[in-house]
């Protein structure tokens, strides 16, 4: 299965956006060495918005190019609805839970078999989570130390379309998420832009 696997510290400063979630990711970024100096056309700018969408969510390009396939199909906004697709996907859901500090993170336990979905077996990260749907840390894995400090002592603050259940270890996604209520820093219409030429 491939991954990506670029620095993400200095994916962020070429961005601009803390996209790993990382606190100290951005602390280089106003260094003078990485000050632009040139000025960036329309074409650099639609294309850095389509690598900010993939560094948010670690997904490679033709699955980007497959979720805008789906995307464009639907009657919302292609690039609403983008994005809204895409934070369905269950390793992202499993990060935002507080299940992982980080989306690479997410992945990895998701493909290492930590979680339950509705009661069955998951590790299928890009699995399309429904609303309703319960997402649950399995049994064994509760013991982790790791786990649990993400978990109940890290946990970030609740999105207004997931709910929790600290006792339970698990959260389901209460109702689709609007544009507005997704916490990423993404020009949606440059996407669909970038993707329209």
């Amino acid at each position: 299965m491939a991954t990506r696997r670029n620095p993400r510290f200095k994916e962020c400063r070429r961005l601009g956006v803390n996209v790993c979630g990382h606190p100290k990711a951005m602390n280089r970024a106003n260094a003078p060495a990485f000050k632009k100096t040139h000025k960036t056309s329309e074409y650099g700018l639609q294309l850095i918005e389509k690598q900010k969408v993939k560094a948010y969510y670690g997904i490679l390009e033709r699955q980007l190019l497959r979720y805008f396939k789906l995307a464009c199909k639907s009657k919302e906004k292609t690039g609403s609805a983008l994005i809204q697709i895409l934070e369905c996907r269950l390793d992202n859901l499993v990060y935002r839970l507080g299940f992982a500090s980080s989306i690479r993170m997410a992945r990895q336990m998701v493909t290492h078999g930590h979680f339950t979905v509705d009661g069955k077996n998951a590790h299928v990260p890009s699995l399309n989570i429904k609303v309703g749907q319960v997402i649950s840390l399995k049994e064994k894995s509760r013991k982790s130390e790791q786990f649990k400090k993400c978990f109940l002592e890290a946990n970030r603050a609740p999105l207004s379309y997931l709910s929790y259940d600290k006792d339970n270890w698990s959260g389901s996604l209460t109702l689709l998420p609007r544009r507005e209520e997704i916490p990423v820093q993404i020009n949606d219409q440059m996407v669909v832009e970038f993707f329209s030429k």
